[in-house]
């Protein structure tokens, strides 16, 4: 009798304790903070104030500080919050990694004095955190949302703070809108002549660092013809524009 009773105190207890570990946290966190600054400091053609953050730089905070503190939960939220709260994540660190160091001319200026190409970059740099890990803008872009999610899009959602990026939009997605969001910001980019000249075959450099992304179920330029206003011809031959890394201001 007495062993009955701890097995069931001690159960009782480790289903106390999962339960305070998840707690409120298991919510996904509002982005309505976010999606306000964004409002006020981008405009319609994606291009940042950051001055404008540098003041409202409190408010930015109080917002990275929710999400660092609100990692998605992989078996409570669906995949659309889970989406949201990484590009999110990623857009407002981004901005957060920009005004830590601004004036700036290129966020490529940032970071380890020795710079290796895909090992130890600006977008290496653990300056945040999730769920208490430190954590990177590469960690969030290829090792969460390109590994763990099929969604090409996403590379038309994040911002990397320059020019040739897509347009960062002025508003944070949300689970409710984002297949809504996706669409739109994937038709801007594939459509906006100063990213891809589509009458000259000439396409962002995106297209050729993320190809396996966007061949998954076809072509390269059958994806693009998806959204396309003006389709490429099946057959065309194709060729990458240079990318321009000057911040995006």
């Amino acid at each position: 009798m007495k062993s009955v009773i701890l097995i069931v105190f001690f159960l009782f207890n480790i289903s106390c304790g999962h339960s305070q570990l998840g707690g409120e946290n298991t919510e996904p966190p509002s982005h309505d903070l976010f999606d306000a600054l964004l409002q006020q400091h981008v405009d319609e053609e994606g291009m940042v104030d950051y001055k404008g953050f540098i003041r409202d730089e409190e408010n930015l905070d109080k917002y990275l500080r929710l999400l660092s503190e609100r990692p998605p939960d992989r078996s409570l939220w669906s995949e659309e919050e889970q989406l949201a709260y990484w590009i999110n994540a990623y857009n407002a660190f981004t901005i957060k990694l920009v005004i830590d160091h601004y004036p700036v001319e290129s966020i490529k200026d940032i970071g380890p004095s020795l710079k290796i190409p895909l090992v130890n970059t600006v977008w290496h740099l653990e300056f945040f955190e999730i769920g208490g890990k430190p954590s990177s803008l590469d960690e969030i872009e290829h090792k969460i949302l390109r590994k763990e999610f099929e969604e090409p899009r996403i590379h038309f959602a994040i911002n990397c703070a320059s020019v040739s990026c897509p347009k960062l939009y002025n508003h944070a997605f949300t689970a409710g809108k984002l297949e809504v969001q996706l669409e739109k910001v994937t038709k801007a980019f594939i459509n906006d002549p100063s990213r891809n000249d589509l009458e000259r075959n000439e396409i962002s450099s995106i297209f050729s660092w993320f190809k396996e992304d966007f061949t998954r179920n076809g072509s390269l330029i059958a994806f693009i013809n998806r959204y396309a206003d003006s389709p490429l011809d099946p057959n065309t031959k194709i060729s990458f524009k240079d990318y321009d890394w000057s911040l995006n201001e």
